[in-house]
């Protein structure tokens, strides 16, 4: 529940011009989630959105995109060194890494926050990739085989 309201507070934060709290949560409501104005304080702490100054002059949240940036260049550099192969069973993808490095790839791939992943799951050397569907799964197979280094 807490990674999809994260993901439609980042929807609606791209999509709408949102400046203060009350109005976040006015709009996760409206959207069916039934949070407090506490929740949304956190969430906006987990997220690490940020006050920036807009075109027409008034403040909006916004990603931290630098953060975002700095975290995938982590990923492809750690994923590049570490993936020895990636194979695809119906929705899962399954990553083979260098033996100790699956849990630090998996980890720096959570903080991606790809639409299609609904969760992974990392052991020693190996990670799950569960997608919403087939055809996700076969997306993300071929652009991560891609950048086996």
């Amino acid at each position: 529940m807490k990674k999809r309201r994260h993901e439609k507070i980042l929807e609606l934060i791209e999509r709408y011009p949102i400046d203060t709290q009350e109005e976040l949560l006015r709009l996760l409501r409206a959207e069916g989630f039934d949070v407090t104005q506490a929740t949304v304080s956190r969430d906006i702490k987990e997220l690490r959105l940020l006050k920036t100054l807009s075109p027409d002059g008034k403040y909006r949240y916004a990603p931290a995109k630098d953060e975002l940036k700095e975290n995938a260049g982590k990923f492809y550099s750690l994923f590049a060194d570490s993936a020895v192969s990636v194979d695809v069973a119906r929705n899962i993808v399954c990553v083979k890494c260098s033996t100790g490095m699956a849990n630090a790839v998996c980890a720096a791939m959570d903080t991606l926050r790809w639409e299609d992943v609904v969760g992974t799951l990392a052991g020693d050397d190996t990670i799950f990739i569960l997608t919403r569907n087939e055809e996700a799964a076969a997306r993300l197979a071929a652009k991560l085989k891609n950048m086996i280094g």
